[in-house]
């Protein structure tokens, strides 16, 4: 009797492990997602910056022509 109920707990135990480790890994990826949001408004932010840079460029290329 004791070898089925030491088997039984350390299944338990086994699955309370796992619980925990899928409790973390989902944490991580929604603190991840978030992370990767932030870059992408960053990354949009940054283009957006670029192209009037780059348009600021051409008006001002434009102008020196002769």
């Amino acid at each position: 009797m004791l070898w089925p109920m030491l088997a039984i707990a350390l299944g338990f135990l086994g699955l309370a492990v796992l619980a925990v480790l899928a409790v973390r890994v989902a944490v991580e990826v929604r603190r991840l997602a978030g992370q990767v949001e932030l870059a992408g408004r960053r990354l949009t932010d940054a283009s957006v910056d670029l192209e009037r840079a780059a348009s600021d460029l051409a008006r001002a290329g434009g102008a020196a022509r002769p």
